[in-house]
């Protein structure tokens, strides 16, 4: 693990990034404190799926249909569970 100051990674981003992706870790300081950790993403990502088929945001809905109270419920309790 390296370390380099906010100024050194501003002066020469490309230098850190070549080296960040090819699997080095820097710990980032300001004013000899350290503040952040700069690290590459791992090289396999799982992929969520969604819950439900269909239209997943209410953009995607049929617009031109009035919704009755207990559907906006459902559809509001919906969204809250997805964040």
């Amino acid at each position: 693990m390296k370390t380099i100051s906010v100024t050194e990674l501003r002066q020469n981003p490309t230098q850190a990034l070549a080296a960040v992706e090819a699997g080095e870790t820097y710990v980032i300081t300001k004013h000899r404190h350290p503040i952040a950790q700069l690290i590459p993403i791992p090289t396999e990502l799982t992929v969520v799926p969604s819950r439900r088929s269909g239209p997943t945001r209410l953009t995607e809905r049929v617009l031109d249909r009035v919704y009755t109270d207990a559907e906006i419920d459902a559809l509001l309790a919906d969204m809250a569970e997805d964040r």
